[in-house]
């Protein structure tokens, strides 16, 4: 089977920019073109009018893992029972939603400034299980989310049904009023089209190594050439080891989704013609799926800590898991309803929080979405141009105190640990696939 992001096919493809050959110099060089790279160089070239700004991506721009995700710009977490308001952990529950808030603010204003047709949905979104015992505290989590600025109302039953058009869920909380939906290849294509022209892309552009090539420059090297600059900023994410950087305390996962056909106007009215809607479980393992504006059915219902890629034979295996969930929820879909499967990768780590910070002299990195890389990976952009170019804010030491991703243990130990993990987080989430 094909490997293919219905978001992207749906996007469409800017055009093609040249791999990098020869030897280029620059005043930044950004190792990503995802949503945290697109947006520090719109960041760097706001604060660097007459600064020279490169980026390289290994692949095609805009269509790695930032256009690969399920498109929730996340301003509100769903707590857990250490976060509830009155316990210890509320009050850095507090400040990541501040900086959550941040996040998905930042992307409604990237979204304004550049013209983003991106299907955003301002509408919030639902926390949803079929099994309710699932979730918990529900008046604990209503007050706890209200009072950090969220709207928030707990449904149940049919109250839930009339809004999903599906009896599979059978509790739910809709959070809004920071939460919003949007298509994820369109945002990032976006911000790639609006680029500035002291933005230089370099497409299928491998970056094997940095290195000092004199007083205050840094030499990347590439395949085919070089980039001499003054300061490198490393957006890579999940491959952040990709430039070197081994230590960060953040791992890979790799997730796979599915795209439906349109549905067809009887089955549309047969759901009750419900809007446009998105649901993340309580469980992590648990199914990400959304009713899109075109009346497409995603649904993202496997992740897994991975050192290679899934193969295409066994893309097709985790397609079969897809259509179980689809089934469950909207038992009219079968495989053959299918149009697109895909897999992508986020970046997690122990603590949920991001390794964000200066790495040596010139060079900053990010990494650890721990799956809101839509929102974070926009504020973060920003974040990391202001503190590579020397200026501060609240918002910035906010994040910086936070960057605590916590320490994993060498491999093989970490690989053996995590696979263990997951098998743990599948099994209490096999209602929930």
């Amino acid at each position: 089977m094909t490997n293919e992001c219905g978001w992207i096919a749906q996007a469409g493809s800017s055009p093609a920019r040249r791999p990098l050959k020869g030897t280029e110099k620059a005043d930044w060089l950004i190792i990503g073109a995802g949503i945290t790279g697109l947006s520090a160089a719109h960041s760097l070239a706001q604060m660097h009018p007459q600064a020279r700004i490169v980026i390289v991506d290994r692949q095609r721009a805009a269509q790695g893992a930032s256009a690969r995700n399920s498109g929730f710009v996340v301003g509100h977490e769903h707590p857990t029972k250490d976060e509830l308001i009155g316990n210890p952990g509320f009050a850095g529950y507090e400040v990541d939603t501040a900086i959550s808030r941040a996040a998905s603010d930042e992307v409604r204003q990237r979204i304004a400034r550049h013209g983003i047709e991106c299907d955003f949905r301002d509408s919030g979104y639902f926390f949803a299980v079929s099994d309710p015992g699932k979730l918990t505290d529900v008046e604990a989590k209503l007050a706890t989310l209200r009072a950090v600025g969220a709207s928030a109302q707990f449904l149940q039953g049919e109250q839930l049904n009339e809004k999903l058009g599906t009896r599979h869920y059978q509790a739910g909380i809709w959070c809004g009023h920071g939460n919003a939906l949007l298509q994820p290849a369109k945002y990032v294509k976006g911000l790639l089209d609006a680029l500035p022209d002291n933005v230089t892309v370099f497409e299928n552009t491998d970056i094997t190594g940095l290195e000092r090539s004199g007083v205050g420059r840094i030499r990347a090297r590439g395949t085919a050439g070089s980039i001499e600059v003054k300061q490198v900023m490393v957006c890579l994410n999940a491959f952040i080891p990709r430039s070197g950087i081994e230590d960060s305390g953040t791992f890979p996962m790799e997730l796979s989704a599915s795209l439906t056909r349109p549905l067809s106007d009887e089955e549309f009215q047969s759901i009750g013609a419900v809007e446009p809607w998105g649901v993340l479980s309580t469980r992590p393992l648990g199914a990400t799926v959304r009713l899109t504006p075109d009346r497409r059915v995603m649904i993202r219902n496997t992740a897994e800590y991975r050192s290679r890629d899934l193969t295409d034979s066994e893309l097709l295996h985790r397609r079969k898991h897809h259509v179980l969930g689809l089934q469950r929820r909207f038992p009219f879909l079968g495989e053959q309803d299918i149009q697109y499967t895909w897999t992508g990768h986020l970046s997690a780590s122990r603590t949920g929080q991001p390794y964000f910070g200066k790495v040596e002299e010139g060079v900053f990195a990010v990494a650890g979405c721990n799956g809101s890389g839509v929102a974070r990976g926009t504020l973060w952009g920003r974040l990391l141009a202001e503190m590579a170019s020397g200026t501060c804010s609240p918002i910035l030491e906010s994040v910086m105190r936070r960057a605590q991703p916590g320490w994993l243990p060498p491999r093989p130990l970490l690989d053996i640990g995590a696979m263990l993990r997951m098998r743990v987080e599948a099994v209490r989430a096999r209602t929930e696939i």
